[in-house]
């Protein structure tokens, strides 16, 4: 008896495909949602927050919720991945939610910065744990043939959540005050993805099982978390371009996070003109990946990254040579353009390159060096926006963008094709990418 004969058999009617299992896809792409509002909460309120009320002068102090947030979340990201591989993923995805909770609720009782600081290493364990792991089970769902859409899909949902939730608190903000209303979106957030994790989302491990069983020559060796770094991290080029990738876009989004509202605020925009602003790159980004992670499946993903971090450097500049409302909403939208190319993709090129078996210690991996570019972000645009100014700041991440996408156009091999990889599987952890 073959290998997929064993497994329909073990695994009754466990069926790997996104139509065959859309119920659950559809629930998980409603929590992201829910995760990607915790975080959009934050968007619009907290820097102007930082400056107005608590009256941070400091660029570094200011940006240190940033970098709290992000060590957070890297940390845990490798944590989540390793841990779901072992323990399931369903437990994680709660424990994710338990941690989350408290966030609004310290941020909007703090009587100084420091909490909202530690509320922020709690929405990094929070987006850490349910991020990546609701990655994790639209990837075991759906198998090797849609995962560019599923990917797309999933960051499509948690990224329009981030800007709509943006939006919504800075309009909050702005007819009510920065505290405490705009947070109980956050509350209203938490809740809700607490209670459909808890009770409607169904454990995804088994279905690892069933595409580690269609898979020829396949090793049943378990690699170590040491092989598995050094392979996501260094060894493997494709895996290391899509690593630095990551990084460099988050580096650039945490400055978008923590600068731009201050940036728009220089040049005098209202709190609502600047909510609008602030809302429409995410929205961008999350409404085109849509688009982006399909079209990666039939196109491949190499070029789709690399020209996509070439555009983000150009709107990042962008912002710094054009100037007022309507010039920035042209700006953001092509930030928003180059964001939506490269986000879902790198998802999809890391889940080609990887072994099930070890695939979501993998993610949490490159969600580890990805998730770490909030920290980068945080204290280099803070101490450079600190000596030189802002305009500097900025243009400095624009720089580091644009080669991270050469090096991405000159390391990255092109995997879409999985028969290449089923071809290298003897050994599933020394591809020779």
């Amino acid at each position: 008896m073959n290998r997929l004969a064993t497994s329909k058999e073990s695994f009754g009617a466990v069926r790997l495909g996104l139509r065959k299992n859309w119920a659950q896809f559809s629930l998980l792409v409603l929590v992201n949602a829910f995760v990607g509002g915790m975080v959009g909460v934050e968007r619009t309120v907290l820097p102007l927050l930082a400056d107005r009320e608590f009256e941070l002068a400091s660029r570094v102090a200011m940006l240190n919720f940033i970098a709290s947030f992000g060590l957070t979340k890297a940390l845990t990201n490798l944590l989540a991945g390793r841990v779901s591989d072992r323990i399931g993923r369903k437990r994680v995805l709660l424990a994710g939610w338990l941690a989350g909770l408290p966030v609004p609720i310290i941020i909007m009782l703090a009587p100084e910065w420091s909490w909202v600081v530690f509320a922020n290493v709690l929405l990094g364990i929070n987006q850490g744990l349910c991020w990546s792991t609701t990655v994790i089970m639209k990837i075991d769902l759906v198998g090797p043939n849609r995962r560019g859409l599923a990917m797309g899909l999933n960051e499509a949902a948690g990224y329009l959540a981030v800007a709509l939730a943006a939006f919504g608190a800075g309009y909050l903000a702005a007819t009510t005050s920065l505290r405490p209303q705009p947070f109980l979106l956050g509350l209203f957030f938490a809740f809700a993805g607490l209670l459909i994790s808890a009770f409607f989302v169904r454990e995804t491990k088994d279905f690892t099982n069933i595409e580690a069983n269609q898979l020829q020559n396949q090793t049943s060796e378990q690699p170590t978390f040491a092989a598995v770094f050094l392979l996501t991290s260094w060894r493997n080029k494709t895996l290391f371009a899509s690593s630095q990738a990551g990084m460099i876009n988050n580096l650039n989004d945490g400055m978008a996070w923590g600068l731009f509202p201050l940036f728009f605020a220089s040049a005098g925009l209202s709190l609502e003109e600047i909510s609008f602003l602030v809302a429409i790159y995410p929205a961008v980004w999350g409404l085109l990946q849509l688009i982006t992670g399909a079209i990666s499946d039939y196109t491949g993903r190499k070029w789709m990254i690399a020209s996509g971090m070439l555009i983000q450097a150009v709107g990042i500049w962008l912002i710094l040579l054009t100037d007022g409302f309507w010039s920035w909403i042209n700006t953001s939208i092509l930030l928003g353009l180059g964001t939506a190319m490269v986000y879902p993709t790198l998802l999809a090129i890391v889940g080609d390159v990887t072994h099930p078996a070890w695939r979501a210690t993998a993610v949490g991996v490159y969600r580890l060096w990805r998730d770490f570019g909030y920290v980068a972000g945080a204290l280099l645009s803070g101490a450079i926006a600190d000596i030189f100014g802002l305009r500097w700041a900025i243009g400095v991440v624009g720089v580091l963008t644009f080669g991270s996408g050469l090096l991405c156009a000159l390391l990255m091999n092109e995997l879409k094709q999985r028969q290449k990889l089923r071809e290298k599987e003897s050994n599933p952890y020394s591809h020779s990418c």
